[in-house]
């Protein structure tokens, strides 16, 4: 099928003749005019980019390539920002690849500074309750194993025994509460009475370390066996009923000191309010404010307050 309109095509080259001989003004010449040529072929696109904006008899923008130099958005290399749309309202543009956490506004340095000693406390704490944690072995022979001192039981709890010296299984501790149960430090102080130095002294009181439950930054806690801390408070107070005997005592003492405290404070109260109703009557009072001496007709004289109207009689001399 043949086209009403032929595509133009470039001509092949022309063969010049052998015969045809060109001088080195003649090849100038030609060099001169091609380079003159691509000049004005550069001349026209840098005319058709410029005017890409109008419109052909299509209505439409004539075809070119867009220039690096255009303001158009698709023009290559452009790095000019979008516009923003007015129908989003006001809002902030952030660059999140240049945000930094701030931790919360708190100071980095300090920060890395508190998270590094927590950090060490917390490992050596660790390391304080992984050495009562190491079980020994266990021998072949039955008689050469520890016993549980309540049911003869082989199945001792080994941190009892490392650590208290105690040979009793983990049911004897949970059905036996009254003698295995642990203590805390605050416990032995508060009801068998006894004093830091005892409960740090580890051969009078030996203590078990549990990580504290209310913050693993805190020191460990300390816990006690309820046998061994009564045993040194029988030996100490000399029996348990001087023992309650010193509690009771103890006990009315601070009531007595917290009633003499009340008993302060409250008539530093009552003396404060009197002094308080006392200077409020008193600037109540009211004081008379008499103006000048006025005669009557009997040639009496008299005073008035300005203030009351109260009437005094003066005598004149």
């Amino acid at each position: 099928m043949a086209d009403t309109a032929t595509r133009p095509i470039t001509p092949p080259p022309r063969e010049l003749p052998e015969t045809l001989q060109l001088t080195p003004d003649q090849i100038k010449q030609f060099e001169i005019n091609r380079l003159k040529a691509k000049a004005r072929q550069r001349e026209k696109e840098q005319e058709a980019s410029i005017s890409s904006t109008t419109l052909n008899g299509n209505d439409k923008r004539p075809l070119g390539v867009t220039p690096a130099i255009s303001n158009s958005p698709t023009a290559p290399g452009g790095s000019r920002p979008l516009k923003r749309d007015s129908r989003l309202g006001t809002y902030f543009e952030y660059d999140l690849s240049k945000m930094v956490n701030s931790k919360g506004g708190f100071l980095l340095e300090d920060g890395n500074e508190i998270d590094e000693g927590i950090r060490r406390k917390e490992r050596e704490r660790e390391k304080q309750r992984a050495r009562q944690n190491l079980d020994p072995p266990m021998h072949l022979d039955r008689a050469l194993n520890p016993q549980c001192a309540e049911c003869q039981s082989l199945d001792i709890d080994q941190t009892f025994k490392k650590v208290f010296g105690c040979l009793v299984c983990k049911k004897c501790q949970n059905g036996i509460p009254e003698k295995y149960s642990l203590l805390t430090k605050t416990e032995c102080k508060e009801d068998y009475l006894l004093t830091d130095p005892e409960l740090r002294d580890e051969e009078l009181l030996p203590h078990l370390l549990k990580a504290n439950p209310h913050a693993s930054t805190y020191a460990n806690m300390m816990l006690y066996l309820r046998c061994q801390v009564e045993d040194f408070a029988w030996k100490k107070w000399g029996s348990a009923e001087a023992l309650d005997a010193e509690y009771e005592r103890r006990i009315s003492e601070k009531r007595k000191r917290k009633n003499k405290k009340f008993e302060q404070g409250l008539k530093e109260l009552r003396k404060r309010t009197k002094e308080g109703i006392w200077q409020r009557r008193k600037d109540e009072e009211h004081k008379h404010v008499f103006g000048e001496l006025e005669r009557g007709p009997d040639g009496q004289g008299q005073q008035v307050c300005h203030t009351c109207g109260f009437t005094i009689d003066v005598e004149v001399i």
